[in-house]
């Protein structure tokens, strides 16, 4: 079974850079036809997606989050990290990473998110 688990940290004042890295087991994150994303809830939004970085190293990022945000992986590690920069007290949410798998068309696998709180 594949889990995810997200880590990185919690607190950040207004206009620093975020990094958090989900650190993924029980399956590779170059496995074909999954994607791997970046998903963020707040009480404001809801449920937003983020990005995603596929089996083959190809990003897709949110239409209002292209000009902050990056996504990348690491193989050897089998992790996939998230960047997103200038971050504003409306960036606070709880973020987690997930598994699409585009054969089933599902979300199949998600992390136990982590909170982020940016504030000054």
């Amino acid at each position: 079974q594949v889990q995810l688990k997200e880590s990185g940290p919690g607190l950040l004042k207004p206009s620093q850079t975020l990094s958090l890295t989900c650190s993924v087991s029980g399956g590779s994150i170059t496995s074909t036809f999954d994607s791997w994303n970046w998903v963020r809830e707040s009480a404001g939004k809801g449920l937003e997606w983020l990005g995603a970085i596929s089996y083959s190293g190809g990003t897709a990022y949110s239409s209002s989050l292209r000009s902050r945000i990056s996504i990348s992986r690491d193989t050897s590690k089998n992790q996939f990290t998230l960047q997103l920069t200038s971050m504003t007290l409306e960036d606070t949410a709880v973020y987690f990473c997930a598994r699409f798998e585009h054969e089933a068309h599902a979300w199949v696998s998600w992390g136990q998110g982590i909170q982020v709180i940016v504030s000054s």
